[in-house]
């Protein structure tokens, strides 16, 4: 059981970060050893196996050095918290370099590499660590001091060896039913932009494609502003409790606008802001940072804020109906307008002014009002399965880290 084992620190267990002279002891500088990037370096996967090799003298001076069998951890966020960790395996002459922002352990004679793996996965040790971080904001480390000092349990080698295999099935189990899972997920989104494109490439007579800057031109489009507040932007400290609604592309969720996620103005502080101020049945377009998600505002407010992230279109209904032009900009028609646009940027955003050059598909009010009767319940129907398997994701998750949590405990 658990309480008859012994536990060592993790600097006592393990050699932490072994000398580069290894490396050039068993290597020429024109020898090729293994070569890893923090982008390569797994999430629940066990082993870590390079792809790239390099000269060593190309990465001996600037990169970690580890062995085949050391285990890898990124130290630095968000990596850390989001459980980059490999054992390194089928190193070129069983040698490898990577990012600077490795941890390297090589545990000693009564520590297995797999059991010390496993440990490490453990969501607990993630959040101990993460409350012990340092540094600059984006650049904060897990302190080397709590990483050399945390305790690990040292049973006999048979009982680890035992125990990561009971690990080892209920892992592989659990990955394929993740797997399964996000490709039933994949797919049910699949179905409806399979739909939704078929709508698009086979529209019927009298169907009108115009750029949003005719449909305003005609009225068809009654309005289309975004959030740019200038100098007028609302500071942190002005955000109160309730007011008057200011949401930003956060608050866009499954085609809703989930206005539990607004923030609130004064009243006295909003009539200030003259720009991007949305109304009822309003479409919104997340533009600036997370580009795409489109949802139709619905609310008993008088007004709602827009933040510098959102743009509203604001539809005349005898020509054109809010539920559908949010469904015809969530087709590939339409992103394809805006991708190609973010090609040419280094910035990833699309502007009001690039907004009004990009082409609708207008049918007439008629077939818009059969479009939106097939098209929701399509969309509800892929809302309902999405939660389903996001559930069922969240729940594997859980699986493991109780398994872990016994392992740990001595309780398997």
């Amino acid at each position: 059981m658990r309480e008859e084992w012994p536990t060592k620190a993790l600097g006592k267990a393990c050699e932490i970060r072994p000398p580069k002279s290894e490396a050039r002891d068993k290597v020429s500088a024109d020898g090729l050893v293994s070569f890893l990037p923090m982008e390569d370096l797994g999430i629940d996967q066990k082993f870590a196996r390079p792809t790239q090799t390099k000269p060593l003298s190309e990465v001996v001076g600037s990169y970690t050095y580890f062995a085949e069998g050391d285990v890898l951890l990124a130290k630095i966020t968000p990596c850390f918290e989001n459980g980059k960790l490999g054992i390194a395996d089928g190193l070129a002459n069983r040698i490898g370099f990577g990012s600077s922002e490795y941890i390297v352990f090589r545990p000693d004679g009564s520590l297995s590499k797999e059991w010390l793996y496993y440990y490490l996965s453990r969501e607990v040790f993630r959040a101990e660590g993460a409350a012990r971080m340092s540094g600059a904001v984006g650049h904060k480390r897990v302190a080397k001091e709590f990483i050399e000092s945390y305790p690990i349990p040292v049973p006999p080698l048979p009982e680890q060896q035992r125990i990561v295999g009971i690990l080892d099935k209920a892992s592989d189990s659990i990955a394929t039913a993740k797997s399964n899972t996000t490709r039933n997920l994949h797919n049910a989104r699949a179905l409806f932009d399979s739909h939704l494109h078929s709508v698009f490439t086979n529209r019927g007579k009298g169907w009108d494609r115009m750029t949003l800057g005719e449909l305003l031109e005609r009225g068809w489009i009654e309005g289309h502003l975004d959030g740019n507040h200038g100098g007028d932007y609302p500071r942190k400290e002005e955000f109160i409790s309730e007011g008057v609604p200011y949401i930003s592309a956060s608050c866009l969720n499954d085609g809703r606008a989930e206005m539990t996620r607004a923030k609130y103005l004064a009243p006295s502080r909003a009539a200030l802001l003259r720009k991007g101020i949305a109304k009822d049945d309003d479409v919104l377009f997340a533009h600036n940072a997370t580009v795409g998600p489109v949802a139709i505002l619905h609310t008993h407010e008088e007004k709602v804020i827009l933040g510098t992230s959102l743009t509203y279109y604001r539809c005349n209904p005898r020509y054109v109906l809010p539920g559908y032009l949010a469904h015809y900009m969530r087709s590939f028609e339409f992103k394809a307008q805006y991708l190609q646009v973010m090609r040419q940027s280094t910035r990833n955003q699309v502007p009001i002014t690039k907004q009004r050059e990009f082409f609708h598909i207008i049918p007439p009010l008629t077939e818009q009002k059969q479009i939106i009767g097939v098209l929701d319940g399509l969309f509800a129907n892929g809302q309902v399965l999405e939660l389903v398997y996001q559930r069922k994701l969240a729940a594997l998750d859980s699986l493991k880290e109780s398994l872990l949590q016994s392992a740990f405990g001595g309780e398997l």
